[in-house]
């Protein structure tokens, strides 16, 4: 074996040691019961797909997917999303009975990265998807669960934020004309490069008053007054159904009691090319990109011959322990340290211990080689070693 590669990892992976390992496990169980409690049911894809059905269906940029061919030359994919795996299974097997499903889903995607920047390129997302629902009540059910999952997750300071990417698009095309112009100013959006944008509008060839409605509209963040200011902006239908939309949503929300999370952005657009409505990011501290993202997505199932509504949500598990600070405390974890006179002993007493709840680890006295670094290591040691005890100490 090379020795440059030894210890190395391809670029964007990580290795979970044990305690962020029970971090990550206790958080993720915690937001599943919580989806659970709300009628979503848990449901598992394949890490591979094939890249002309899930992968060509997928938002991720084709350059971000890892690429394999199997045995017959068909091209795979390790999945890049969890939202077009199940929109593959809800077409093909679940939406039968014209009911809205629920499902929700706790697994890990794939997305390469060119210079790593500290990004991984395999990292867990945990979320959910109502799908055969085009109501806003299934989108303001969304909203509400995603704040109800992050705060039972022990988060409380966070900032949802919502736009429409609906509005948007209306909003650009009555003012721009062709969708390559609104394309071209959405791309600063999605960089979040106001400055960039400012600079682009100062040079189209507009008028005056409509580049003041498109510098406007970046001010177009905070709360319900936020929806009064777009109308202003518009001056046909076209935007008009997207903020009444917004309205109905922010009415929903309420409803839920959880406005106090929830701020319009009506800028935010996302990577996720397949959002059609309503779509909103979590921000939270400590953490410089956001920790979960969802929408609505109306036309991803007709792409596997199953016209429907559908909305969702995903949150980035390492993003949020990020915010959380990853500072709880160590599980405690008995240690019983025995010598092979008093193995039956030691092992009666870890199992009587274990019937109770306990963790207990059982150590072979002559497996250890320094006992300070086993007292380092373990909060509760028990000796059960006889005479060597005496020694021990």
């Amino acid at each position: 074996m090379s020795r440059l590669f030894m210890f190395e990892k391809p670029l964007g992976m990580r290795d979970t040691l044990p305690n962020l390992y029970d971090m990550k496990h206790s958080i993720r169980t915690v937001m599943a019961t919580e989806m659970k409690q709300w009628g979503f049911q848990f449901i598992e894809t394949p890490t591979l797909e094939y890249y002309e059905t899930v992968g060509s269906a997928s938002a991720i940029l084709d350059q971000q997917l890892f690429k394999l061919l199997d045995h017959e030359g068909h091209t795979l994919v390790l999945r890049p999303d969890m939202t077009a795996p199940i929109a593959r299974i809800a077409a093909s097997k679940l939406l039968k009975d014209n009911m809205p499903i629920r499902l929700a889903y706790s697994a890990n995607v794939f997305r390469a990265q060119q210079r790593e920047g500290g990004r991984p390129a395999e990292f867990e997302q945990i979320g959910v998807e109502c799908i055969g629902d085009d109501t806003i009540s299934a989108d303001g059910e969304s909203v509400a669960l995603i704040t109800s999952v992050i705060q039972a997750a022990g988060l409380e300071n966070f900032q949802l934020s919502v736009g429409h990417i609906g509005f948007v698009r209306a909003f650009f095309r009555q003012i721009l004309g062709t969708e390559e112009r609104v394309e071209a100013l959405t791309r600063y959006l999605y960089e979040k490069n106001y400055v960039g944008y400012r600079m682009h509008v100062g040079g189209l060839a507009l008028s005056s008053i409509d580049k003041q409605r498109l510098l406007h509209f970046l001010k177009l963040r905070g709360g319900e007054e936020v929806i009064s200011e777009a109308y202003s902006l518009i001056e046909n239908d076209q935007g008009k159904e997207a903020l009444s939309e917004l309205q109905l949503l922010w009415e929903i929300i309420t409803d839920y009691g959880q406005e106090k999370s929830v701020k319009f952005d009506l800028t935010l657009v996302s990577h996720m090319s397949y959002y059609t409505g309503i779509l909103y990011e979590v921000y939270a501290g400590n953490v410089g990109f956001p920790i979960g993202s969802g929408g609505r997505y109306d036309l991803l199932l007709e792409k596997f011959g199953k016209p429907s509504g559908a909305t969702g949500f995903a949150i980035r598990l390492d993003r949020l322990l990020e915010s959380l600070g990853m500072n709880e405390p160590i599980e405690q974890v008995i240690c019983i340290v025995f010598s092979s006179e008093r193995r039956k002993e030691a092992y009666r007493l870890a199992q009587e211990q274990r019937q109770i709840g306990k963790k207990v680890v059982l150590q072979d006295i002559n497996g250890v080689k320094d006992i300070d670094a086993c007292s380092n290591q373990y909060n509760d040691i028990t000796f059960l070693v006889g005479k060597a005890k005496e020694a021990m100490k």
